[in-house]
């Protein structure tokens, strides 16, 4: 198997944001040459599909800025600090969003979504045995809270109308798991 690997030779940053950092990096590719790689620092995120009882899920409507629209998601957001372990981030995100805590978080996977241009990595989790919160939106933050059925939101994904990547995958490996469950994996609620 070839070594694909590409070394970096120097790197530039070219912003430094609130969320994001932006490089430019000169590598060196396989052949030996060089080229140019533009890329962004992502502190990494948990994305949540709270579950009830009654076969329903919450997701959250919101107005999304760089594509201009709004998007039916499930609950997520980025880990704040390094080192916070991402079903804290699942945990924290689902209260704040949607005011409902659950006690038992499964973990289905972590994922790069933009690979091309990004290291960001989501971990997605299922949430399970619900019980009312307290929403609490960090300032700026506005959402609509929406029930709905899980296999309609599920369905949605598969059909491609739910438009938000993370969303529609989150959803999908919720399903896969339920089709074909392993206990070992799922935990109690971080403290």
């Amino acid at each position: 198997m070839p070594d694909l690997t590409e070394t970096p030779l120097r790197s530039d940053q070219l912003v430094d944001g609130k969320l994001l950092k932006v490089y430019r990096d000169e590598v060196r590719v396989p052949d030996g040459s060089t080229s140019v790689r533009e890329w962004i620092d992502h502190p990494g995120a948990a994305a949540v599909v709270p579950l009830f009882a009654d076969g329903t899920t919450v997701l959250v409507r919101q107005f999304r800025y760089p594509p201009r629209r709004t998007f039916l998601e499930v609950p997520a957001g980025k880990l704040d600090r390094a080192g916070e372990p991402p079903e804290e981030v699942a945990a924290r995100e689902l209260e704040e969003e949607t005011g409902w805590v659950a006690e038992r978080f499964t973990p289905l996977g972590a994922l790069h979504p933009c690979i091309g241009y990004s290291n960001e990595v989501i971990h997605f989790y299922l949430a399970r045995d619900l019980r009312e919160g307290t929403q609490d939106l960090s300032e700026g933050e506005f959402v609509e809270v929406v029930t709905m059925g899980f296999e309609e939101a599920v369905a949605q994904a598969r059909q491609g109308t739910m438009h938000d990547m993370k969303s529609a995958m989150a959803l999908l490996l919720a399903a896969a798991h339920l089709h074909t469950p392993d206990p070992e994996i799922t935990t109690k609620k971080p403290h």
